[in-house]
């Protein structure tokens, strides 16, 4: 439903003549973890500082299962002197609580074939080696090494290592009682099943274990997964993993060769990940999209989402969700 007025009664930033309007070809799409969308001081105060125009609002539909806890809104700008494409948006947003995504038309992908996902901290509200970690009594340790690893501070394969090391002996059926009660993260369900049901190929590409995206796959429904494989030995974890391991190359590599297996093109593609080592998997995809991350991955991912939860991708493809 288009709402011009909306802005203006929010923030007293009065929309220009629909004479001075040219061009109507670049927004930003306005996501808020709430029913309704907020007064946003810093982001229409930017805008009039910047001389940048808000030709048109649109109010955007939520999944009825999230309606209560979500509302999303389209600004349609236009600018004749600032460079849209440059603005840190999320940066923008974040003052105001609220995710804000620039997109240019070109950039809305409404062919979307192929979705692939990070697993910790993305699907699930936790990174299993952590769980692992505790129950081996060695949380706060493991911790410390994934927060720094996250953040690209660590190399991904050297602190995976020495993680796993951590576990040496743990029993392996500790893995699967973790597996039976993993926490999902809020609109990880809603985003799969819209994704299925638009005929989209979902895929777990994983640094995590492949027991735990065995699980989360199927009560998700997803299609397949890629992960790293636990060695034991006499039902006791050894404290290594069976390779390849699931990195940052191993994740690029993979998106890229299931859209070739698809016969389609990367621009088809949509990836999600809050993780150091997902960005060249975000930076590969046609849509990649920073979920909850850490500042030095949201800053150098092309979308991103920090307030709502993972359903929020829904809104970058080009077309509605539900």
């Amino acid at each position: 439903m288009r709402n011009a007025g909306n802005v203006a009664r929010l923030s007293g930033y009065h929309e220009p003549p629909r004479s001075d309007v040219k061009n109507r070809s670049m927004h930003i799409t306005i996501l808020a973890n709430r029913p309704a969308m907020p007064n946003l001081p810093t982001v229409t105060a930017f805008l009039k500082e910047q001389q940048i125009r808000i030709v048109d609002t649109e109010t955007l539909p939520v999944a009825k299962t999230l309606a209560s806890t979500r509302c999303a809104q389209r600004w349609h700008l236009q600018s004749e002197s600032a460079d849209l494409e440059s603005i840190a948006w999320s940066d923008l947003g974040l003052a105001d609580y609220v995710d804000v995504n620039f997109q240019h038309p070109s950039d809305a992908i409404s062919d979307i074939k192929l979705a692939v996902f990070d697993m910790d901290s993305t699907l699930i509200q936790c990174e299993v080696i952590d769980e692992l970690a505790t129950r081996a009594g060695v949380g706060e340790q493991v911790s410390a090494i994934t927060e720094r690893a996250m953040r690209g501070e660590l190399d991904f394969s050297q602190s995976f290592s020495e993680r796993l090391g951590l576990l040496r002996n743990l029993d392996a059926s500790t893995a699967v009682e973790i597996a039976k009660s993993l926490p999902y993260t809020d609109g990880a369900r809603e985003l799969i099943t819209t994704l299925r049901a638009r005929g989209v190929r979902t895929v777990i590409i994983s640094g995590g274990f492949s027991l735990f995206a065995d699980h989360v796959a199927a009560e998700l429904g997803m299609d397949e997964y890629f992960a790293n494989t636990l060695e034991a030995v006499d039902g006791l974890l050894t404290g290594v993993a069976i390779p390849p391991i699931v990195n940052a190359e191993y994740k690029e590599a993979k998106l890229r060769e299931i859209a070739d297996s698809m016969g389609i093109t990367l621009r088809q593609t949509l990836a999600v990940g809050d993780g150091a080592n997902d960005l060249k998997m975000l930076n590969a995809a046609g849509i990649g999209v920073a979920f909850r991350a850490k500042p030095v991955v949201r800053t150098q991912a092309r979308y991103q989402i920090s307030t709502v939860g993972v359903d929020g991708a829904l809104y970058f493809l080009g077309n509605r969700p539900g």
